[in-house]
């Protein structure tokens, strides 16, 4: 986790600091496998060298890159557990719980979804 360490200290406000931190610990204890890297300016996880997962702060919320296939196919998940989407991307507002189970599911969705992919993202 010492990778994501001086993103994490670049966040000003200690409870945004601390949830990402939680956050992205709990992706790397329940993913250990998973690569960790920080590219374009956020953490981000890999599985052979292709994109899994990304997150980054705003002001108002965490974004989640996932992809829009794994957008797409969890979509009615996020939108019952109220979180935003984009094609790109779902939101977790500083004020809401971090939605563990769809984060795994989207996370396992991905790492057997581009198992055979040998690009960084999706085409």
């Amino acid at each position: 986790m010492h990778i994501f360490q001086s993103y994490l200290e670049e966040i000003a406000d200690e409870k945004h600091q601390k949830k990402m931190e939680t956050l992205l610990t709990w992706v790397h204890e329940t993913f250990p496998t998973l690569g960790m890297r920080i590219a374009w300016s956020q953490p981000m996880f890999t599985d052979h060298e292709t994109f899994i997962i990304g997150f980054s702060r705003a002001k108002a919320h965490i974004s989640v890159a996932s992809e829009s296939k794994s957008i797409e196919k969890f979509s009615d998940d996020l939108s019952k557990a109220k979180l935003s989407a984009t094609k790109e991307l779902f939101r977790i507002t500083w004020e809401q719980e971090i939605p563990y189970s769809i984060l795994e599911r989207i996370i396992r969705f991905n790492i057997e979804d581009k198992k055979e992919c040998s690009i960084f993202w999706r085409k």
